[in-house]
């Protein structure tokens, strides 16, 4: 007898209504997938995901300008093996590695087809990561970079950061922008810029997400 089919289920978080209409389509289509929920962002969207307990979260470009990767790291924390794959992204590296970082393992361009779509629907349910090629070189590079910078990691007891500059490396750490971080603290883009830059100059390198992560293995930050 034949080993039955493993079903996935899939939640769709899209804000323009047709996308996810399309999207539903698509995947009903095939025997072993079942969208379980479609919802546009919304402040209730973690409880709605939770209450589906979807495999898969696909989620769009669109939806991720409301929610950003803080709301994919909070689905991290309270939903235990759910896979994130956000979908009509832009070839953005840094967008790229915070979405890395957050937790997403599939990532797909806005020109992928709906091949690729389903494909890494399975994909990442079966244990996979999916890239395109040219980003991944980019994950590659930002490992490598990592490693290089090791010795210093720890050969420094403390960068001397300011208690401010300290509070940026945690909000560069959530995926905050500049322009979103001076909003959220009342400041000027360029101020915030002028304590990134002496942020990174105090630890050595040019990434600002080489600072969260130095500051990670410091113990400075959680």
């Amino acid at each position: 007898m034949a080993d039955a089919v493993q079903m996935i289920s899939v939640f769709l978080l899209a804000q323009n209504r047709l996308l996810r209409e399309a999207l539903a389509r698509i995947l009903s289509k095939k025997s072993d997938i079942r969208v379980v929920g479609a919802a546009p962002f919304s402040e209730q969207i973690v409880e709605q995901i939770l209450t589906t307990a979807p495999d898969v979260l696909l989620t769009d470009s669109a939806a991720m300008e409301f929610t950003d990767t803080q709301v994919v790291s909070e689905m991290q924390k309270v939903a235990s093996g759910l896979k994130i794959v956000m979908i009509g992204m832009e070839h953005d590296k840094d967008a790229f590695l915070r979405s890395v970082q957050s937790g997403v393992v599939g990532y797909l361009l806005k020109d992928a087809s709906a091949v690729e779509v389903i494909a890494a629907v399975r994909s990442v349910v079966s244990g996979e990561a999916v890239c395109p090629p040219n980003l991944c070189l980019t994950l590659f590079e930002y490992v490598a970079r990592q490693c290089a910078q090791v010795p210093n990691f720890q050969i420094r007891a403390s960068l001397g950061l300011t208690r401010r500059e300290q509070q940026l490396v945690k909000m560069i750490g959530l995926g905050l922008t500049n322009k979103e971080i001076a909003a959220q603290l009342n400041l000027s883009e360029q101020t915030v810029k002028n304590h990134v830059h002496r942020m990174l100059r105090k630890a050595g390198t040019s990434d600002r997400l080489a600072v969260v992560q130095l500051c990670r293995t410091q113990g400075l930050m959680a």
